[in-house]
């Protein structure tokens, strides 16, 4: 190893001091690694998104060895920004954990002052006042367009439509909301029928945003239900994959129907 980086091999046991030992290792790459020397806040965009992304992963799969390495590479995300913001004067890492240190405590007088929140629901009441305080939101609408477009599509509209209910603009009860997904579902037949791509793609928006109405309603998380059907589709079509090799049968030259009958043998197993 080279003389002058001996001491980043050096275990560092106490949490300031391994944060210190990834701070050096990424100022040492922003100078010396080709890849690395040419990153910027938006060619890193995908990589945040995708080390959150597996760690919850690791969450959803209860896999701790795992997610102490995905939160490792979520660290280190956030190491690297400060690093970017700091060689441009903008900010650096320790504003952004100081800020976040002030953030925590003024959103939360419950804990840290005199006063006291006695339930959840007023708890979250009074944070989402202060959050909506700190980024000056005037009306309403403003809170809806402050809700992150960068989210899942699924976990946007939820979030929307939760903020509009708030304020009353909501179905009564989950049958009007049924109702509109009928509604929303003919309309995009009709532009089906009508052979009309910009009126197809319109309502399928609409009938997915109607469907997330309803899961509000249920109480339904819409992104983990499609993640779990996505994962059940999978988990047949890969049986029914090995039972037809099993059986001898050269699974890309079965007729639809051939398929079709052993994925109901599989789903009734």
């Amino acid at each position: 190893m080279k003389k002058e980086y001996e001491e980043l091999y050096l275990t560092k046991n106490k949490d300031g001091e391994a944060l210190e030992r990834l701070v050096e290792i990424v100022k040492v790459l922003r100078q010396e690694c080709p890849w690395d020397s040419v990153q910027t806040h938006e060619s890193l965009r995908r990589c945040m998104i995708e080390e959150a992304y597996e760690a919850v992963d690791a969450i959803t799969e209860h896999d701790t060895a795992n997610l102490r390495e995905e939160l490792g590479d979520v660290l280190l995300q956030v190491v690297f920004h400060g690093n970017l913001a700091e060689e441009t004067g903008s900010f650096d890492l320790t504003a952004v954990i100081n800020e976040e240190c002030e953030k925590m405590l003024r959103r939360h007088p419950h804990i840290f002052l005199e006063e006291k929140a006695k339930t959840i629901d007023k708890a979250l009441e009074r944070w989402e006042n202060m959050k909506s305080e700190e980024h000056g939101e005037i009306s309403h609408g403003d809170r809806l367009k402050k809700v992150p477009r960068s989210l899942p599509a699924l976990l946007r509209s939820e979030k929307v439509q939760g903020k509009a209910a708030k304020v009353g603009f909501d179905w009564p009860d989950a049958e009007g909301a049924f109702d509109k997904v009928t509604e929303e579902l003919e309309e995009l037949r009709c532009a089906y029928r009508a052979k009309d791509p910009a009126g197809i793609f319109e309502e399928f928006g609409d009938l997915l945003f109607s469907m997330v109405n309803v899961s509000r309603f249920l109480s339904v998380d819409p992104e983990e239900s499609l993640h779990e059907s996505t994962a059940k589709f999978i988990r047949r079509f890969d049986s029914m994959e090995k039972t037809a090799t099993e059986r001898g049968l050269d699974f890309e030259k079965l007729s639809l129907e051939e398929m079709d009958s052993l994925w109901n043998e599989v789903k009734k197993k």
